[in-house]
């Protein structure tokens, strides 16, 4: 059986979401696991697929960082596919693991990715700090007074953070870290 598994970090980014699907499909996969999460966070979706697949089962993805945030991360993810006899796919790379080629060029091209993602955040950084230099760059916007006080009044009642935060149209963290500050 072919598996799927589709994921973009945000909810914004629903027409890249739909076109993996559409890929995966394409592809045949006859199910497919899909989730909107940052890569850094918990994936329960991705936990979920790896538990499901069995023996002989072939694992899709369109892309590379739709599956792994680090080499070391790709490669643990390709080591408990093997270890149950699943082959991983990566579409837009044409890499199939279930060949030496395959593995070899996984292994090549996560080490690849990651040294582009930590050149990508060097330049930013450095970016940030010439902007910064120039007085360009403030950074965000501090919460409003208003808010940390609507943010305290809530969390008295029995809403949960994640519904103070979507009520306030804030993130969860400032929730969190509104009331450990106020502590």
């Amino acid at each position: 059986m072919k598996l799927g598994y589709a994921r973009t970090s945000t909810i914004e980014q629903i027409a890249g979401f739909e076109a993996q699907i559409r890929e995966l499909k394409a592809a045949g996969c006859e199910k497919v696991f899909q989730e909107q999460v940052s890569s850094i966070n918990m994936r329960e979706k991705l936990k979920q697929a790896l538990e499901f697949a069995r023996e002989g089962d072939i694992f899709v993805v369109t892309k590379l960082d739709r599956l792994a945030r680090s080499t070391a991360h790709l490669l643990d993810i390709a080591n408990q596919l093997e270890k149950k006899g699943v082959g991983l796919k990566i579409l837009n790379l044409g890499i199939d693991t279930s060949t030496p080629t395959g593995k070899m060029l996984l292994t090549m091209l996560g080490a690849i990715a990651q040294f582009e993602r930590e050149i990508m955040l060097e330049r930013q950084k450095e970016g940030i700090a010439k902007a910064k230099a120039e007085g360009k760059f403030k950074g965000r916007k501090p919460i409003a007074q208003e808010v940390i006080e609507e943010v305290l009044k809530f969390s008295e009642t029995r809403m949960s953070r994640r519904e103070v935060a979507q009520r306030l149209n804030i993130g969860e963290a400032s929730v969190y870290r509104i009331l450990k500050e106020r502590k």
